[in-house]
């Protein structure tokens, strides 16, 4: 059962996936169900930004230094991004 992700939550990239960048976009591979999985730009973009430990709001940060987009849309779009993937298994929530 995946746990509810906050903008204090710490989240990281599992260790059982491998990735790769596709002129932008990302290709994720969970190497425990075989199964591919693919991100567009901006998703890519926070893929990279958690393969290392960061808590959800420094990462809403990044974000809305780079893009146009209106603040609550952004967090709201983010936290369900980071639901997804780890409903998928593919990150880790630390705290």
């Amino acid at each position: 059962m995946s746990k509810e992700i906050l903008l204090d939550s710490v989240v990281v990239t599992a260790r059982d996936q491998l990735s790769c960048d596709l002129t932008g976009e990302a290709a994720i591979l969970d190497i425990k169900t075989g199964t591919y999985y693919g991100l567009d730009a901006i998703g890519a973009r926070i893929w990279n930004l958690i393969q290392s430990p960061k808590p959800v709001k420094e990462v809403l940060g990044v974000l809305l230094e780079e893009y146009d987009v209106d603040t609550n849309r952004c967090e709201r779009e983010l936290l369900e991004l980071l639901q997804e993937l780890d409903a998928k298994g593919l990150i880790e929530i630390q705290a």
